[in-house]
């Protein structure tokens, strides 16, 4: 094992490196050089500098067998994705920019030509070993397969874009080796491009007050898309900022101290959205407008604005409409914001397909509270990581003149719900806290001012501030009195705290300390963190001449060097799950099992914890096994999730099924970890009911092979259920109903229905099911009667419940809420058994037939019947 390393020191005053002794050091004295280990583990890296003593690193080196990466451009203007094989010592030579798997539409030609040049040579030669990818969504499991053949070392896959859902893509290959060397999968995002406002000459720069800290806000499932506000200009973009472009406003709208006056900024799709002196502004692609009283929001005293900080593509939505995507907040009222579909469709500006709605003030929540006296006003509002949820955090005091008490209340969109959490922090009068809520199914959040990071686990029954080695948990102290500018959250439990002056601190979802990481840039650089779509951590260093730079921060290089020395250990070796997606659907007679497994040393003792946060609706059956193999253990749980709720006979069947269908999220960890840990818990949403994506049909029908016309036809008025006056004229919705299927007056009619998913065809429907000509034709019967059937009394018929359901429109009057079947002497009562059974299934042979002395045109509606079925 050799692998190349750079290493590179910033600064006048470097003299040499010193490293361990399994490393050595092409250049010692130079401060750009490279490094070569020639075994894995930590090893030792010190920069000896003149004057001063610097910080040492413990870098990890593994014994990695990863020689190749996936390169892969889009083709302009099309769905078309080019693949190749790229060597990774080659792309080093080429280029010292780390590109692995970014897009390359935007640079130089001639880096892109000589790349693909020898990509294609080396592609053509794992193709001859049998290596061929394929293109997987994240979401939706569709898979994508290249055309045949591999043309001029190149393959090519044609993948959709999405602008909403599943927008993350999966490159998989084949597990071929190459000279001992694999190519391991690439995430990456396809979607269609997000524009960014573009600038137009003779507009003014929109900033900050001078001398404030930045301030950004990104697309939570389009995490390069961001917007960055200084105290010069506001800057955008759409691709981590490898381009920008500068956000500016025409003049004659804001006066000069308003243009430098953006208190906060909130990124949604192509909107951007800035709070200037308590006023809501928008900038859209082409307009700058300021909202008030015609959008439904104040026209003054807004004091912020947020977005969802976690990305739920998928969820369920019962009440129906959007979930909101920004809410506003003044002292005392609540504004949430969502996209709607206006009846105009002339209308084509952003904020007028935009509609906010006012969903409680201060004194609705005093009422609520049961709080008398005192003064109650909204602190700050922040979503929390349930995709349908956010918290208003609420201050209230009596005196208010030296300390106030911070209460939260959880609001629930689709239930419209409020919860008051047991959770109170008592601050200073002039404290501002700023709250996030870490990615985890139950409740945890931690929160800042100035000075010291507050936290709150396991559902808020466990809270503190996050304590240091000195100084009590107060992070300015130990940071040369710099106040914390921001804390960055990951899907994996890092919490990384910045102060102003850029030194870091690092703590983990439910440890209750932070270490300081060592130094990493200039104080007096102005920064802010990003994230790429690959989860990869970067600064944005924004200076004083308007200019901006980025650099890749190596989050867990860092961690991994601070735990090493101070032999903080992660007390298991691995911990593995299977949910590889983030959300599942469980219907009726539906069951979704998953495992987690953990493997440790056998000194110390570990379980598995299965956490969930929602409504009380779904069962669960676990299965543990433990075994223990050269003093290590392994632990393996299987949970299978099933509901046990009989829907027949309800007295209320549809407020039965709205109580058992909801949003469950699930949170798998291990019993203990640490900061040293990489991994530590997984996340999941369950939604419990039926999926939007799925549907029925009947085999045989299709919208295409006949050709559409313009067609209608008469029903003789006697020949109709509820017997008109007059004949029916309709006219045939071949959009709707596809092409008509010719029958014989003799042959008999089951259709055969067919439930399909987001995946395509699942299942024949072997359930009871009911069909009825949607126009009210009543001309044809059943050629099974009730006593053939096996019933013990009558059955019901359209007849009979149409008589009991006067109210109701026909397609209403009969289906699963009201369901009762006629094979028990105990419900109803014997009848006439002659009558035609009207209920049809796979195996009950019950066919339609036709009058045989006219013929007819046939639409049918068509429900499945039984309660129970998904």
């Amino acid at each position: 094992m050799d692998r190349k390393i750079y290493l590179e020191y910033e600064g006048t005053s470097f003299s040499e490196w010193h490293v361990s002794g399994h490393c050595s050091v092409k250049d010692k004295r130079s401060a750009k050089t490279e490094l070569h280990c020639s075994s894995p583990g930590f090893h030792l890296i010190k920069p000896i500098v003149k004057g001063s003593v610097k910080e040492q690193r413990y870098l990890f080196v593994d014994n990695s067998h990863i020689c190749f990466l996936w390169y892969y451009r889009v083709m302009d203007n099309s769905s078309s994705v080019k693949l190749l094989i790229s060597d990774e010592k080659r792309r080093e030579h080429i280029s010292s920019i780390y590109i692995k798997g970014e897009f390359f539409l935007k640079s130089p030609k001639s880096l892109i030509f000589y790349l693909e040049r020898d990509s294609k040579i080396l592609t053509k030669q794992l193709a001859t070993l049998g290596q061929k990818p394929t293109i997987h969504t994240a979401s939706e499991r569709e898979i994508y397969y290249p055309a045949e053949p591999l043309e001029n070392g190149v393959w090519k896959i044609s993948v959709p874009m999405e602008d909403d859902d599943d927008v993350l893509r999966d490159i998989q290959g084949n597990n071929v080796p190459f000279q001992d060397c694999f190519i391991p999968n690439l995430l990456f995002l396809l979607t269609f491009p997000s524009e960014t406002i573009p600038e137009i000459p003779g507009y003014l720069p929109l900033s900050s007050p001078s001398g404030s800290q930045l301030i950004a806000d990104w697309n939570a499932c389009i995490p390069s898309y961001v917007v960055v506000v200084a105290d010069m200009e506001t800057f955008q973009t759409n691709d981590s900022f490898h381009t920008w472009t500068k956000i500016r406003v025409p003049p004659g709208i804001l006066n000069d101290d308003e243009r430098h006056s953006v208190t906060d900024v909130c990124l949604s799709e192509n909107r951007v959205f800035f709070v200037i002196k308590g006023i809501l502004y928008l900038r859209s692609f082409h307009n700058f407008t300021r909202l008030g009283r015609n959008e439904n929001l104040p026209d003054d005293g807004i004091v912020g604005i947020t977005s969802r900080r976690w990305c739920w593509t998928n969820y369920l939505f019962k009440s129906g409409g959007k979930r909101s995507s920004v809410a506003i907040w003044t002292e005392n009222e609540v504004y949430l914001g969502s996209n709607y579909q206006p009846n105009n469709t002339r209308q084509h500006e952003p904020h007028n397909l935009f509609r906010f709605n006012k969903i409680i003030t201060s004194m609705e929540l005093k009422n609520l509270l049961y709080l008398s006296s005192g003064t109650l006003t909204i602190h700050v509002i922040e979503y929390t990581a349930h995709p349908l949820e956010l918290a208003l955090f609420l201050s209230y005091c009596i005196v208010c003149t030296s300390n106030k008490h911070i209460y939260l209340a959880i609001y629930n969109e689709d239930t419209k719900q409020w919860l008051f959490k047991d959770f109170t922090l008592l601050v200073p009068i002039n404290s501002v806290l700023v709250p996030r809520f870490l990615y985890s199914a139950t409740s945890e959040l931690v929160l800042w001012d100035k000075h010291r990071v507050y936290y709150s686990y396991h559902n808020f029954t466990v809270s503190g501030i996050l304590q240091t080695p000195t100084e009590n948990g107060n992070l300015s102290r130990l940071s040369q009195n710099s106040s914390i500018h921001s804390v960055f959250l990951d899907y994996f439990g890092n919490i990384v705290i910045k102060m102003e002056n850029n030194i870091m601190f690092h703590s983990k979802v439910n440890i209750k300390d932070a270490v300081r990481l060592y130094s990493w840039t200039n104080k007096a650089i102005k920064s802010f963190f990003g994230l790429n779509v690959y989860g990869q951590l970067y600064l944005i260093y924004v200076f004083g001449n308007g200019t901006l730079q980025t650099q890749q921060y190596p989050l867990i290089l860092e961690i991994q060097s601070i735990s090493f020395q101070k032999n903080e250990n992660c007390p298991y070796t691995s911990f593995h799950t299977n949910p590889f997606h983030v959300f599942h659907s469980l219907d009726k007679r539906e069951t979704l099992t998953i495992w987690a497994q953990i493997i440790y040393p056998g000194t110390t003792s570990l379980h598995i914890i299965l956490e969930s946060y929602g409504p009380k609706i779904i069962q669960e059956n676990k299965l543990l096994n433990y075994e223990i193999v050269l003093g290590y253990c392994t632990k393996t749980m299987i949970v299978t999730f099933y509901q046990t709720q009989n829907y027949e006979a309800a007295d209320n069947y549809f407020q039965l099924q709205d109580q058992n269908s909801g949003v469950v999220v699930y949170n798998v960890r291990p019993s203990k970890y640490s900061k040293a840990c990489t991994a530590s818990h997984k996340v999941f949403q369950v939604a419990v009911g039926c999926s939007p994506k799925k549907y029925i049909a009947v085999r045989g029908f299709s919208k295409t092979g006949c050709l559409w016309h313009n067609f209608s036809y008469v029903i003789e008025k006697s020949y109709l259920r509820h017997q008109p006056s007059q004949n029916l004229k309709v006219k045939y919705d071949w959009e709707s109903y596809g092409c008509p299927v010719r029958l014989a007056f003799k042959r008999h009619f089951q259709p055969v229905l067919q439930l399909f998913g987001e995946n395509g065809y699942i299942e024949d429907v072997a359930v009871n099911f009911i069909v009825w000509e949607i126009h009210g034709r009543n001309d044809y019967s059943f050629n099974t009667t009730m006593h053939k059937s096996g019933c013990l009394h009558e059955a019901q018929t359209w007849k009979s419940m149409t008589e009991l359901n006067k109210h109701l429109p026909l397609e209403q009057a009969w289906g699963p809420e009201n369901y009762k079947h006629c094979f028990s002497y105990a419900i109803g009562k014997p009848g006439d058994l002659n009558q035609p059974y009207e209920i049809i299934n796979q195996t009950n042979s019950n066919h339609i037939i036709w009058p045989m002395d006219h013929s007819g045109m046939y639409v049918f509606g068509v429900k499945i019947l039984d309660p129970n079925y998904r």
